[in-house]
């Protein structure tokens, strides 16, 4: 069975608070079995079909009251997603923003790359690969600059919890 990384957007920040146990429960009841979360940020790994992360989003709004985006990658995507790093750097300046939808090419032409310092982004297929040397949280390249530029839900993981992810989807 296939194992899949629910990937949701701005939970425990900001007042949208969820439990983890809460939501090992809600993939639970959609039929996802193996369910296991990572940190408090809103990720859970789980065995199962994608369509459990496709109703997630409005089961977490319907039974918790949390309205959070929710974006899928199976095993294999995040395995491909580790193997396309593109910067040689330290880990704790590399993350990726996953996107909901593959950003046209127009859109990415219009963002000038060079207007942000020592921050550099590369686009994979759905992926932002950041390095960011002063830290994620002093970049201009974060979810709500994505979500502007490209028109589509983006959520942001550092390498570190990639990599976890992408382990956990793998056993």
């Amino acid at each position: 069975m296939a194992k899949y990384a629910a990937l949701l957007r701005g939970v425990n920040v900001g007042g949208n608070k969820l439990a983890m146990p809460d939501l090992r429960g809600v993939v639970e009841g959609l039929g996802g079995r193996d369910v296991q979360t990572y940190l408090q940020s809103g990720n859970v790994v789980y065995a199962g079909t994608k369509t459990v992360a496709t109703r997630l989003e409005q089961a977490l709004l319907d039974e918790l009251g949390v309205r959070s985006p929710v974006l899928v990658r199976s095993g294999a995507q995040l395995a491909a997603v580790v193997a396309a790093k593109p910067y040689d750097a330290d880990d704790k300046t590399v993350s990726v923003t996953f996107l909901a939808d593959r950003p046209p090419a127009s859109a990415l032409a219009s963002i000038d790359a060079t207007a942000f310092g020592t921050d550099e982004f590369f686009v994979v297929d759905r992926e932002v690969f950041l390095h960011t040397p002063g830290g994620y949280g002093r970049t201009k390249l974060n979810n709500t600059f994505w979500e502007r530029k490209l028109s589509t839900v983006a959520t942001t993981r550092n390498w570190n919890t990639v990599l976890a992810l992408t382990e956990m989807t793998a056993r």
